[in-house]
């Protein structure tokens, strides 16, 4: 999962996007997909449990935290800005408890089965209940944030004694895991916000001397989508290069959770506000590698030595979508706004089905 870039800030931008732009030639990509709403957090959790869970914050997780939203209200400081919200929403949101107790897709995996691992780049140690991390001279540099975690919200997962909190590690062991071929079934990967196209504050960024990753004065940041381009070059070949992708059928999966630069834009079950208004995530990109097909080459040539070609689609999608896909696929039953997508809205073409 990548952060707050558009479509258009992405695909066709081959002076900071290079890696994303060759392997986009050759994937799977959807050209009208969303986030669902605004800000990161929603999105996460409608990720893996179908839905936005009724927030339009980035609060940490805990039974004892409510927030106001952050979004879609006057002053928000982005394309969100407005009036949007009813005072019913925003007293709900107000009111609502960041440890969830609804289904996700842990609980559907392991009823089927199947294995999972959630990787989490910079994240302290395995199961870690920091919001940030790490520290560093008593100041905290914001890499790791809890809120690109959704693992962490729900309270089927984080509990204490939870064996499930085991699955949730470190990336630092990802490519020992591919290396001995101890892949899961499903799995997901966090970047850390110098990584995911996020950014850091430019002090903090100057802590850690990588200034790239501190956040512009104004205009797109080209430094954030330079450094999650470079994560992309090295981590996706490693993947592509593993045992695992060589001998199981597998897809990688590389999104982003929302445009936050560009309005309000959605589909598909994304919340809506005051008259009616769609309170989406904005237009973001998605691509879809597969190992025994489109996209298995980011130089371009298969190998039998022809170019390839990837597909693909312009069905109105988002996170939703994407979840009633990989539901779908693994015949698991849906979860919540993802029941709302029928067969002919999701995404299959793009993993070959």
């Amino acid at each position: 999962m990548m952060e707050n870039h558009g479509f258009s800030q992405i695909i066709g931008n081959t002076a900071d996007a290079p890696f994303i732009n060759q392997l986009a030639r050759h994937a799977n990509v959807a050209t009208n997909y969303f986030g669902v709403t605004h800000p990161s957090l929603p999105n996460y959790l409608s990720a893996i449990s179908g839905s936005f869970q009724g927030i339009w914050d980035d609060c940490k997780a805990g039974s004892d935290v409510f927030c106001a939203p952050e979004e879609f209200i006057p002053g928000s400081g982005d394309g969100t800005a407005g009036d949007y919200l009813t005072d019913a929403q925003i007293a709900s949101a107000s009111g609502t408890s960041h440890l969830f107790s609804g289904a996700n897709i842990v609980d559907q995996l392991e009823a089927r089965g199947l294995s999972w691992r959630a990787y989490m780049q910079t994240m302290p140690a395995v199961g870690s209940q920091v919001e940030y991390w790490p520290v560093i001279n008593g100041v905290t540099v914001k890499l790791y944030a809890q809120k690109h975690n959704p693992f962490m919200y729900f309270s089927d997962i984080n509990y204490p004694g939870s064996r499930r909190l085991a699955n949730i590690v470190p990336f630092d062991g990802f490519a020992a895991d591919l290396r001995s071929g101890n892949v899961p079934n499903f799995v997901w990967i966090s970047p850390d916000q110098c990584n995911d196209m996020h950014g850091i504050s430019p002090s903090t960024a100057q802590l850690i001397h990588n200034p790239t990753c501190g956040y512009p004065n104004s205009g797109l940041d080209h430094g954030a989508i330079k450094l999650g381009d470079a994560f992309l070059k090295k981590t996706v070949p490693m993947i592509m290069n593993s045992r695992t992708w060589r001998t199981e059928p597998s897809s990688l999966v590389i999104v982003w959770d929302e445009d936050d630069y560009t309005g309000i834009a959605g589909c598909c079950g994304s919340p809506t506000g005051k008259n009616g208004v769609v309170l989406g995530g904005a237009h973001a990109p998605l691509i879809v590698v597969n190992s025994n097909g489109s996209g298995e080459s980011t130089s371009g040539e298969s190998t039998s030595g022809e170019s390839t070609s990837g597909e693909s689609t312009s069905v109105a999608a988002n996170h939703y979508s994407l979840l009633a896909t990989i539901e779908h696929l693994w015949h698991l039953p849906c979860l919540a706004n993802a029941c709302s997508i029928p067969e002919s809205e999701q995404l299959g073409d793009l993993f070959g089905t």
